[in-house]
């Protein structure tokens, strides 16, 4: 796989109600990520401090208000509570998109934790 294909996203789709982004990759593959994954798994220091691993955290509302391009490689997700400091690089949307399909959302929660990539 190329690497750099991978990793740059040709669609975002985020329908306003949805509970679900979707994002289509240069490579021809497609991810879903429910929005309870990507703020359970918020990338944010606030969320999860400094450390090494990223824990999945509750609650925090799961509408998701607005996305923004971040440069050329990430996403800034801004949340119905306002929460917005998560930058969500492409390299760990990639990462948790197939951690998703391994596992399922259900198996990701139960995990609790992910590597930093």
């Amino acid at each position: 796989m190329n690497e750099q294909l991978s990793l740059t996203p040709t669609g975002v789709k985020a329908p306003h109600g949805a509970r679900e982004l979707e994002i289509s990759w240069a490579d021809g593959h497609k991810n879903l990520y429910p929005h309870a994954i990507l703020r359970g798994f918020c990338p944010c220091a606030a969320c999860q401090g400094h450390s090494g691993e990223i824990t999945y955290q509750t609650g925090g509302d799961l509408e998701l208000r607005s996305l923004e391009p971040v440069g050329n490689y990430a996403l800034g997700l801004t949340w119905g509570d306002t929460h917005s400091s998560g930058i969500y690089s492409f390299r760990y949307l990639r990462k948790l998109g197939t951690l998703l399909e391994e596992h399922g959302a259900e198996g990701l929660v139960a995990m609790g934790r992910l590597g930093r990539v």
